[in-house]
């Protein structure tokens, strides 16, 4: 790009972006703008690494933008969802991201593409695990077979109270963390904590070990466990396993306020398989000298300075319209016409209990959803947003309501606000039960169970097939008839057919249970 076009673009161009633009419908490439001029293009691949794997990068420096290619759009969407509520920074600078209206990136024939390339090159290989870190010793570049995804945290100079949601959210960065324990061992405030992959413990230590939480105190040593699994009993503020949201918080502790850190957008990561495997450059929003490209060797991230605000165990997530550890959803972008309250209820109610849903009476395509804690909230939007629903994108922000009104005697309301806290349908009401272990992100295979003997295979297709559905593969379990999968022709027809058929009555006294399976057939 010559000078003077340069000039223009950066004249002109920029005041496209002043009002915000339609938002443009999912696609796997990204806009990146407001990027720094000094920025490099790892540190750029560094935002998408989180999320899955980054297959292209488009630099154009002279425009502060950039476009950023994700393998999937599944990724793509969970990354915005991600970086909505907690804008990312490279180099302290804020950057925004959204959908790019082109659907590939073709950069073969364009000039300077050399060093994009050789940066998506040297990050595949590490993620790989066939590179040796920059700045690591050469053994460290690769897991060792047999390495444990279980690390053993010290805190030296525990100058002010580190806590389990502090920990959670700077080793959340990594990857999925499934279990945390705390304890204190030879005067030494210590903690053990559980990847989801040996991978995601191994980037953590590389990149943690020797940082400060805090500046100049709360020092981070990190060593790898000799034990493989944790097995945590009680969910309360010393211990807590993030699977299993049923357990018991143990003797005589008072049951824990939902902690603020878990309602706060972008805290939990990532439910999708793939969203881990490296640090995002980002770290946390307001933190200091926390933009370093990732993968560089320890010590390179400088104090881990959160805001202050944590220092109390209360993480200030900025950008956040919502309120941190809210139950309450605020639902977007819904289709108007064929969206009710009921159909909220059940597509919801799939990861957690949901109490009350209100249509907006003067905007019928948004909605309140009230679940029944933090918890459920964050799962179900983290698991839902940016999600297709009678051919529009479902939106999930947490909302600045604590709790959904119900109208008053003689209010009109033309039924669009319902109270569902005494459902016979919520699926997580008995502690301890089997559906907490069976939550999935949508998909297009369907999970059936409670199929009364006299119903056939020709019965449940015909009936998928009478919805809207196209039915492209079924299949009993060979153990138990009274479950089977069915597969369908997308995850929004899916969607739509487990709101529909979700409870249905299938005679002989059998309601038909529907659930997203982690299968295919």
């Amino acid at each position: 790009m010559n000078s003077s076009t340069r000039s223009a673009a950066n004249g002109n161009d920029n005041k496209k972006f002043k009002g915000d633009r339609p938002p443009c419908s999912p696609s796997r490439v990204l806009h990146l703008r407001k990027i720094p001029s000094d920025v490099t293009e790892a540190e750029v691949i560094s935002l998408g690494l989180p999320f899955g794997k980054v297959t292209n990068l488009l630099m154009l420096k002279g425009k502060s933008q950039a476009f950023l290619e994700m393998a999937s759009e599944e990724a793509a969407v969970t990354m915005v969802n991600y970086y909505t509520p907690v804008t990312p920074h490279l180099r302290s600078q804020p950057v925004f991201i959204q959908y790019s209206n082109h659907r590939e990136l073709k950069t073969d024939n364009l000039p300077n593409q050399a060093r994009a390339q050789a940066a998506l090159q040297a990050v595949s290989a590490v993620q790989s695990g066939s590179l040796a870190l920059p700045g690591a010793p050469a053994n460290e570049g690769t897991v060792l077979p047999g390495q444990s995804p279980v690390l053993r945290i010290i805190i030296e100079n525990l100058f002010y109270p580190v806590t389990l949601e502090v920990l959670h959210q700077i080793f959340s960065k990594f990857g999925t963390v499934l279990k945390i324990i705390t304890f204190t061992k030879n005067n030494q405030f210590q903690a053990l904590l559980q990847y989801a992959d040996p991978l995601n413990a191994h980037y953590a230590k590389m990149a943690l070990d020797g940082q400060n939480i805090y500046n100049a105190c709360c020092t981070l040593r990190i060593d790898f466990s000799k034990l493989t699994s944790l097995n945590v009993k009680y969910n309360n503020d010393k211990s807590r396993d993030f699977t299993r949201l049923d357990l018991p918080t143990g003797d005589g502790q008072p049951s824990l306020e939902p902690p603020m850190a878990f309602g706060a957008p972008g805290i939990i990561s990532s439910p999708y398989a793939g969203a881990a495997g490296f640090a995002p450059a980002i770290g946390f929003p307001q933190a200091t000298g926390l933009s370093v490209p990732a993968g560089l060797g320890p010590g390179a991230l400088g104090p881990l300075a959160i805001t202050s605000s944590a220092v109390t165990g209360r993480m200030a997530i900025p950008g956040a319209g919502g309120i941190p550890g809210n139950s309450v959803l605020l639902v977007t972008n819904l289709n108007p016409d064929l969206i009710t309250p009921h159909g909220l209820f059940i597509l919801f109610g799939v990861y957690g209990d949901v109490h009350r849903v209100k249509i907006m009476f003067n905007k019928k395509e948004n909605a309140l959803v009230q679940m029944a804690d933090a918890n459920q909230a964050q799962l179900a939007m983290n698991h839902l947003s940016g999600q297709r629903l009678y051919g529009k994108v479902l939106r999930a922000t947490l909302s600045k309501h604590q709790a959904v009104q119900l109208p008053r005697e003689g209010q009109e309301d033309q039924g669009l606000t319902k109270d569902f806290s005494n459902s016979p349908l919520h699926r997580f009401k008995k502690p301890g039960s089997k559906n907490f272990q069976n939550i999935f992100p949508p998909s297009a295979t369907l999970h059936l169970s409670n199929i009364p003997p006299s119903v056939t295979v020709d019965d449940l297709k015909n009936l998928f097939t009478e919805a809207g559905c196209s039915v492209k593969a079924f299949k009993f379990f060979q153990k138990d008839r009274k479950m089977a999968l069915i597969q369908l022709g997308s995850v929004e027809e899916a969607i739509q057919a487990l709101i529909e058929l979700h409870n249905h009555d299938l005679g002989e006294n059998h309601h038909l249970r529907v659930s997203f399976s982690k299968s295919t057939i």
